[in-house]
């Protein structure tokens, strides 16, 4: 959700569990988040018919992660792969960390039984920039939707105007519908 105090994202994990987030100031402590307080922030955020669904209950686990992207290339260094968080890091806001992580794992295992079973020697040196080609696109994507959807202590009417073409020019559009899609399932392999 793109609201007037900021971002909030309700992530159903499965049947039971369930990840939400809100955006606050990086500034702000979790012990200032009681869970009446999140939660009422949290369906003010969301749209009406997906506030009055929300079951609220006891939180598991909460704490303020800052809006960061980061990713180190090569993601190889001598025999040392990186893989996951160690070797990226996306905000939140396209649910795409755990992804990119499994892509990781997917290009570096085709990459050792090549290297290993196949003797493929040159193998395991194409795992990073195979890997990093996937990756760019989806901090591409995480970036426009953190764009897309948080406020910023800088942000102009002019941003906010921006941002709310790029949701109607979404909610409008198939095609767009079909990018955003393809994009948040997950980039073919």
């Amino acid at each position: 959700a793109n609201h007037e105090t900021g971002f909030a994202l309700a992530s159903m994990r499965n049947k039971n569990l369930s990840r939400y987030y809100i955006q606050t100031s990086i500034h702000d402590k979790v012990e200032m988040w009681s869970d009446k307080r999140f939660w009422s922030e949290l369906k003010k955020r969301l749209p009406n018919e997906a506030s009055n669904r929300l079951i609220t209950g006891p939180s598991i686990e909460k704490s303020i992660a800052p809006l960061r992207s980061f990713v180190a290339e090569p993601m190889k260094y001598g025999s040392m792969f990186l893989v996951g968080d160690a070797a990226h890091i996306v905000p939140p806001t396209g649910a795409k960390g755990l992804n990119l992580a499994f892509s990781d794992v997917y290009y570096l295992y085709n990459s050792l039984i090549a290297y290993y079973k196949d003797d493929n020697k040159d193998a395991v040196n194409q795992y990073s920039f195979l890997a990093l080609n996937r990756v760019w696109k989806t901090i591409r994507f995480s970036w426009w939707m953190t764009n897309t959807l948080h406020k910023f202590p800088d942000q102009t009417k002019f941003d906010q105007k921006i941002q709310e073409a790029e949701l109607e020019y979404l909610k409008n559009s198939v095609d767009a519908q079909k990018s955003l899609a393809e994009n948040y399932v997950g980039l073919p392999y």
